[in-house]
């Protein structure tokens, strides 16, 4: 134990005072005459060592006020465990990721703990000690060490967030382990990171921000029935929500709003720790760029209740058709659709094969030969992840149709017979939301195979003996017969244009993604026609001119992170508008299972050079801080016990007779 004030000490001489007062008694005594005495001597015995006692305790009480009095002047405390004096930079990283929103007390959210923890550690220490206040943002303003004005001045600018950083990052963006470092975070376990092994060099305080366990229910994933949106194509989005705590939830109302217009509502019940779906169909009509928001109202965590998706119609398939001659085919009666389909159709003997690499689907159409060349540029164009569809003639040639194909078990129907094609099977992906109604009853086409690969479980479409009539052969559709009408009725069949449809759709190549989280550092639009040395920006609640460059047909943006925010962006060129763009928080983020101190501390090593402190409170933080580097303070607890043997000293005086 030490002093603040030992020359206070020098008083405790005053306890002399009570024991020369107790020793010489200067009360007066009164002589009295008595003819017996023998009864008067009885009791003057009893009565004296009654009096002894009592003068003992009030002596004892005396000198023990006397002594905590002084004491309490001196102020005695308990050395702290580490001095201040060593302290010259601190390094205060100051977790403000949104999962910091939680309530940690009434009113009081875990980042105002936090930020109140900051404040207490930069008063507590010397004037003279400079910060270094770091971020989830790796804002500039943390690049160098500042003075407690400067640093406190920043500490109230410290808003919450989108990014999160795991432990490995900041520990690389502070570098030097050297100084100090308070790790002020909720630590949780969804983002903390990898386990690592922390060089003995770092001296680090783990400050742990404590919640308690509640459940909150976030977004887990959302996605469209049919990925390949094309107008008038029946369509569904499937939300799932998790459920995260120990709390079930019964009737949660979520909205779907498109355009700012609500759309669509649902009810989902939800057990604890569950996941659930719910579905909302699309209503038609939809054109152009459509934000979409999925919300609802989850208490008392709150950040996550929105989710930011988008309905973009704007692309068109790109569609080529390699046929024998010039006549118009059923093929470039279906793709005709020019809203939809950027459609080329060329005769073999005038085919541009520098188009096929931006194609999505190059359909060969007709053909009884391919010849070496137009072979080639298919190969490439199939290796490049292009989708080839295959419409043999009325008399195929098997060679080169193997030179194409790589099929060994090709083979050419001289004599084809005719058969009536078996029903689609419902539970095939590749006809999933295709069909309003799934009748028993539907009439099918029949057709004369002129070509034929073998068995296929998988086929699309098959005859009714088994044998297939459309496959998919990686990424390459194969017909087995000519759509010619005396091969089959196909193309004047109800189920043709779904059919054809699908196919185009399953070769989209620059499929728009509907969402994106913050942590998306590249995003990839359609731009294929771009002039000028105008860069492209991303307008939303701020403008972004971010880092891009052209590769072919395709756009990359490279996303800075600190600067963008949750919501919606509308990536512009001049005048014309590329894409929409929508971005949410990571899912990890809205997962509140924290790591306790202990825990963290065993991640990272568990070496002496890493300790934690255990307060639940901003009040407790304060004093725990002060006790570790102002040392105990007791001079409380001495007041108080002079107090008391004062008040002892009154009792014994007044009651003990």
């Amino acid at each position: 134990m030490s002093f603040n004030y030992p020359q206070f000490l020098w008083a405790l001489g005053v306890l002399a005072i009570p024991i020369i007062i107790h020793l010489f008694n200067f009360r007066r005594t009164t002589r009295l005459f008595f003819s017996n005495t023998r009864f008067l001597r009885q009791v003057k015995q009893e009565t004296t060592q009654k009096r002894k006692l009592k003068q003992y305790l009030v002596l004892a009480s005396r000198l023990l006020f006397l002594l905590f009095l002084v004491l309490a002047f001196a102020q005695p405390f308990l050395p702290a465990r580490e001095q201040i004096s060593t302290q010259r930079s601190l390094v205060l990283y100051l977790d403000n990721s949104y999962s910091m929103a939680t309530p940690v007390g009434e009113k009081l959210r875990a980042l105002d703990a936090a930020t109140s923890y900051v404040r207490d550690i930069v008063e507590l220490f010397p004037a003279e000690t400079r910060y270094k206040l770091l971020t989830n943002d790796f804002a500039p303003f943390s690049n160098s060490f500042k003075s407690k004005s400067e640093i406190l001045d920043q500490l109230s600018q410290v808003r919450l967030s989108p990014v999160s950083r795991s432990f490995n990052e900041v520990i690389k963006r502070i570098g030097d382990p050297s100084n100090t470092v308070f790790w002020i975070s909720d630590f949780q376990k969804s983002t903390f990171g990898a386990e690592t092994e922390l060089d003995s060099a770092w001296q680090v305080r783990l400050v742990p921000i404590e919640y308690p366990q509640v459940s909150n229910v976030f977004v887990d994933s959302v996605w469209l029935d049919n990925p390949f949106i094309i107008g008038g194509e029946k369509n569904s989005i499937r939300v799932r929500l998790h459920n995260q705590g120990p709390k079930a939830l019964d009737g949660l109302v979520t909205k779907l709003t498109i355009n700012g217009v609500q759309a669509a509502t649902s009810s989902v019940t939800m057990e604890p720790n569950s996941l659930v779906e719910t579905t909302f169909d699309l209503s038609g009509g939809l054109t152009g760029y459509n934000p979409v928001i999925f919300s609802f109202s989850d208490y008392p965590v709150s950040f996550d209740n929105e989710f930011y998706f988008t309905l973009n119609y704007t692309g068109r398939l790109r569609v080529v058709e390699i046929k024998p001659d010039a006549r118009i085919t059923n093929v470039e009666n279906v793709y005709g659709n020019r809203t939809l389909f950027d459609f080329r159709s060329y005769s073999v003997t005038n085919v541009d094969y520098s188009i096929l690499s931006a194609a999505d689907l190059v359909v060969l159409n007709g053909l009884d030969k391919i010849d070496n060349a137009l072979n080639a540029a298919l190969q490439l164009y199939r290796n490049q992840a292009g989708k080839l569809l295959v419409i043999p003639g009325s008399q195929p040639d098997r060679s080169s149709y193997q030179n194409l194909l790589a099929l060994p078990a090709l083979v050419k129907i001289e004599k084809p017979e005719r058969l009536e094609l078996e029903k689609p099977d419902f539970q095939n992906p590749f006809f999933e939301n295709v069909f309003e109604e799934r009748s028993a009853a539907m009439a099918m086409p029949a057709a004369q195979k002129v070509l034929d690969w073998g068995p296929d479980r998988s086929a699309i479409l098959r005859f009714k003996n088994g044998q297939p009539y459309l496959s998919k052969l990686d990424n390459t559709y194969l017909l087995a017969s000519s759509l010619d009408r005396e091969f089959t009725d196909l193309s004047t069949h109800a189920i043709f244009v779904p059919v054809m449809y699908r196919i185009a759709a399953s070769g989209k190549k620059a499929e728009r993604k509907p969402y994106y989280y913050l942590s998306n550092s590249l995003v990839t639009i359609p731009a294929d026609s771009l002039e000028g040395e105008e860069p492209a920006r991303m307008k939303g609640e701020q403008e972004l001119v971010p880092a891009q460059r052209n590769v072919g047909d395709r756009l990359l943006l490279e996303i800075p992170k600190y600067s963008v925010n949750q919501g919606f962006y509308y990536v512009t060129h001049g005048r014309d508008t590329l894409d929409l763009l929508a971005f949410n928080l990571e899912k990890a983020e809205s997962s509140l299972i924290q790591y306790g101190g202990e825990e963290v501390k065993t991640l990272l090593g568990g070496g002496e050079q890493i300790s934690i402190f255990t307060a639940t409170s901003p009040e407790a933080f304060s004093n725990e801080i002060k006790a570790r580097y102002l040392g105990t303070p007791l001079w409380k607890y001495a007041l108080i016990l002079a107090l008391v043997f004062l008040l002892a000293e009154v009792l014994l005086i007044r009651f003990f007779k």
